[in-house]
């Protein structure tokens, strides 16, 4: 179990450029993964008061850094784009079950306009809702 978790991190972190001369971290590409890393680098990055700049896919569990990192820290690229879907578990034997609790603390931890904008799509399902252009730009600022 530590083992898969350190991987898991690695994984995210690896996914992740970071530019101490800027003070930023620039996401620029996660498919997302296991969440327990995800929550603790975001943790991270927010008690080190760097700026996030999403600069490419950022898809399901790394779009809980919209709910860890403060609003006005983060900033998206054109090829910024979001990925949701609801909550999902791996059982013993590889398959994949929803968690219907885990997906509604989710959702509610998103801020506002998130929160509405994947409600006004129906909520999180097992199908990928991807949040881009004019409407990702409408919820965080361009980055400069």
């Amino acid at each position: 179990m530590r083992r898969a978790f350190v991987k898991a991190l690695m994984l995210a972190s690896a996914l992740l450029a970071i530019s101490p001369a800027a003070a930023e971290i620039r996401i620029i590409q996660s498919p997302g993964g296991q969440v327990g890393p995800f929550l603790d680098l975001f943790e991270k990055v927010r008690e080190s008061g760097e700026r996030v700049v999403i600069d490419g896919p950022c898809l399901s569990a790394c779009t809980l850094v919209l709910s860890i990192v403060p609003g006005e820290r983060i900033c998206v690229t054109k090829r910024a784009v979001l990925g949701f879907h609801a909550a999902r578990s791996v059982d013993r034997r590889g398959r994949l079950y929803a968690e219907p609790e885990a997906s509604v603390a989710v959702l509610a931890a998103y801020p506002g306009p998130v929160r509405d904008w994947i409600s006004r799509r129906g909520g999180l399902s097992s199908r990928l809702l991807l949040l881009k252009g004019r409407d990702l730009a409408a919820i965080y600022p361009r980055c400069r």
